[in-house]
């Protein structure tokens, strides 16, 4: 899928409305029949413009803690490590790592033991300073407005135009924007298969 054309997008915009919109549903939005529609999401989905489709809990409802939003100060070298370790995490929500370099995420926290369990999800001798803050109301509204869509090189990270290349390797479509870059990939693809048996 080198492109993604309006059809693709408006696709993309019922689903974040509804991901269990049924096909025939977003079929009859986009004047498309119910098999058109379920190809195009499953192209979307092996290109990874979709990459799951979730629930969003309202958590309020699940008594499930307080709603915090810390802050992480972090020096440059623990930025990636303290992002994996808060990724997965059941009581996180969002992470985010700003341009500062700085971790910050949503989470419920246990209204008596907040200091604590952030100390059981990172290790502050790591951080140079943190903040967390109460959130007192959470509004997750995704939104495809303004976007435009690129597909990336698997290989140096170029946009990927209409020109491009696109290869399954293992089960998994790779893209391309060029044919050095598909065979400079597939080169160490294949090296690492071969060292892999």
């Amino acid at each position: 899928m080198p492109t993604l054309d309006e059809t693709d997008v408006r696709i993309l915009e019922l689903l974040v409305a509804d991901a269990r919109r049924p096909y025939s549903d977003i079929a009859d939005e986009v004047d498309l029949s119910p098999p058109a529609v379920s190809d195009r999401i499953e192209r979307l989905r092996e290109s990874g413009v979709i990459r799951r489709f979730t629930v969003d809990l309202d958590r309020s409802q699940l008594r499930a803690g307080v709603p915090v939003l810390v802050t992480l100060d972090l020096p440059a070298a623990a930025v990636g490590d303290v992002r994996a370790d808060v990724v997965g995490v059941e009581a996180v929500e969002h992470v985010f790592v700003t341009a500062e370099g700085d971790v910050v995420f949503h989470a419920r926290f246990r209204a008596d033991a907040v200091r604590e369990q952030l100390g059981r999800l990172v290790d502050l001798s790591r951080v140079d300073d943190y903040e967390v803050r109460i959130v007192d109301s959470v509004e997750w509204t995704p939104s495809l407005g303004g976007s435009e869509f690129a597909l990336s090189c698997a290989e140096c990270g170029n946009t990927v135009t209409s020109e491009g290349e696109h290869e399954r390797l293992g089960g998994d479509q790779y893209h391309f924007c060029c044919p050095s870059c598909l065979a400079q990939f597939r080169e160490r693809y294949e090296e690492f298969e071969a060292g892999a048996e």
